[in-house]
């Protein structure tokens, strides 16, 4: 909750920001989008298991303001809500789930176009992962990156529609406890997680409204 809270304020200013400068017409986008999210695997410490992160839909929204002719800052956010498969032989395969939320900041880059305006967009910040396993949950939250390509289609000044394909990067630490064990003779939260990143693609459509 705090973290989609955090969303909220960082838009909010900067409407606000867009609103001291009325004078500039059609300089802030706010872009609401439904999404899908591929891939992401966190490994087991000391085992030769996983927990593999399930495809699922995501959704979220974006804003940007324009800095330059062919620029604009960009705040991001998204949120994706699945399931995590672990398997050990001693436990077969045991499901929990996975709120993923990413908060980030950057800027995209424009090529002008008629009617399709290519763009090309960076953005680093923070992405919180929640786990729970009955009633045990537990979260933590991460750096991380992304970078993406998509399209700006225009049928009219005010209106259009935003294609993308986007790839994130989540650096963990190496000693996170945020993932639980479950069985029928167990329930262990949570099981300490190895490695340096996780990766993530999503693909998403929105509708852009210029103002």
């Amino acid at each position: 909750m705090k973290f989609r809270i955090a969303a909220i304020i960082a838009v909010s200013g900067v409407l606000a920001t867009a609103a001291n400068a009325a004078e500039n017409e059609l300089n802030v986008e706010l872009t609401p989008f439904a999404a899908y999210r591929f891939g992401g695997s966190f490994d087991v410490e000391d085992a030769e298991t996983s927990y593999d992160i399930k495809d699922a839909p995501s959704y979220g929204f974006i804003v940007n303001f324009r800095q330059q002719a062919n620029t604009q800052w960009e705040i991001f956010y998204s949120r994706q809500q699945t399931e995590a498969e672990f398997s050990d032989p001693s436990t077969g395969n045991a499901m929990l789930d996975v709120d993923i939320d990413v908060l980030q900041g950057g800027g995209t880059y424009q090529w002008e176009g008629d009617k399709v305006w290519p763009y090309l967009v960076l953005t680093a910040g923070g992405t919180k992962i929640k786990t729970r396993a009955g009633d045990v949950s537990e979260s933590d939250t991460f750096w991380s990156g992304s970078i993406g390509a998509g399209l700006q289609i225009r049928p009219t000044e005010r209106l259009g529609l935003r294609l993308e394909a986007r790839a994130y990067g989540t650096f963990i630490n190496s000693d996170t406890n945020i993932f639980c064990q479950t069985g029928p003779n167990q329930n262990v939260c949570a099981i300490r997680v190895t490695g340096t990143m996780v990766s993530q693609f999503e693909t998403l459509a929105g509708i852009v409204f210029r103002f």
